[in-house]
């Protein structure tokens, strides 16, 4: 007899499955359980900033409920489109300006992820489209008749504006930390609460630069690296090395970016806010003269900008900043430069 003949093959018994709709009521409420436990979890673990925006977007959903007698939980396609409505005649940012389109956009989103995640609520996927859409109608409305509203896209903070911010930082700690601080912002092309959250040892030096470890991020951690510039006055690595030996950052556990003492100005323990990050950006503009009021999301634009000007590809710009590699919001800024490089009057006239 060979070999195979005295193999005896395994028989797999199949176990008889319990379709869903065949579960007991205990078996349910055991799932129900664990499906509010994974979404907590996972919703406990966003950063601190993203929870404060939701928290913020569901109170103005539950102002607006109030107003219109609207029940709490009935987020539906077509209250969507209430709220959008109603949100468009709310005061804005400033006396006499109303709701901007990019707000109610996020207060979409935010009341959506909200009544799925905190309040159990089992919605179709889409369930925002409908208001989205009357989003569009409103602004185009809007725009017929020549009215704005917001701040408008955070204007680019480019390389020229580097060297005359560098320049006019004060030879203290808080010039040190300021000058390293706009730099790094970027080179890494971060987003405010990146670097809020960024740890000493995050900073990983290398013979050819820095290894930026942006580990906290609402949208895509990333490691970035950080070569040493070719200009010493506005080399992010050189920078960085500067502030954290008059900083005394001996410990890799501790915040990167780090308070002054108000009176004193000496290192505090407590990391920069987020906010706070983005007042020294706009501060180190007006401390340099510059007639543009940058934000915090400024240096962030500004690598796209000045990266795309030497010639470098979308999906290049798209790593280093951490937006997806197709993005719209990206390739808005690039289109910016593209304008004049590839133009169809060139050659033309």
């Amino acid at each position: 007899m060979s070999d195979s003949q005295n193999v005896v093959e395994a028989v797999v018994i199949p176990i008889a499955a319990a379709r869903p709709e065949e579960y007991d009521a205990a078996t349910r409420a055991a799932l129900e359980h664990i499906d509010r436990q994974a979404v907590r979890a996972v919703a406990d673990g966003r950063p601190e900033r993203t929870r404060k925006g939701y928290a913020q977007d569901w109170a103005s959903w539950g102002k607006f409920c109030a107003a219109s007698g609207v029940p709490a939980l009935a987020v539906a396609p077509g209250t969507l489109v209430m709220f959008v409505e109603w949100l468009w005649t709310q005061p804005g940012w400033k006396k006499g300006s109303f709701t901007a389109p990019s707000t109610i956009d996020r207060r979409i989103s935010g009341t959506v992820v909200s009544a799925r995640a905190e309040h159990g609520l089992k919605l179709e996927d889409g369930v925002a489209r409908l208001a989205r859409n009357r989003l569009k109608q409103l602004v185009k409305e809007m725009e017929e008749d020549g009215e704005t509203r917001g701040r408008g896209q955070a204007p680019p903070l480019l390389v020229e504006h580097l060297i005359r911010i560098s320049a006019a930082c004060p030879d203290n700690l808080m010039g040190i930390r300021d000058r390293a601080l706009v730099l790094m912002h970027f080179a890494v092309a971060g987003r405010e609460h990146e670097l809020a959250f960024n740890r000493v040892r995050d900073y990983a030096e290398t013979a050819a630069g820095i290894q930026a470890d942006l580990r906290v991020s609402k949208v895509r951690p990333r490691i970035v690296p950080v070569p040493y510039g070719s200009r010493p006055s506005i080399c992010p690595v050189r920078a960085w090395q500067a502030w954290k030996e008059a900083a005394d950052l001996t410990d890799s556990d501790s915040y990167a970016w780090r308070r002054l003492h108000n009176r004193w100005h000496t290192v505090m323990e407590s990391g920069l806010q987020p906010e706070s990050i983005g007042d020294i950006v706009t501060r180190a503009g007006e401390r340099a003269g510059i007639d543009i009021r940058f934000t915090g999301h400024s240096p962030r634009r500004g690598l796209a900008t000045s990266s795309r000007m030497k010639g470098h590809d979308q999906i290049v710009i798209a790593k280093q900043g951490g937006w997806a590699p197709h993005s719209k919001v990206l390739a808005g800024y690039l289109e910016v430069v593209d304008q004049w490089e590839d133009n169809a009057l060139l050659g033309v006239l």
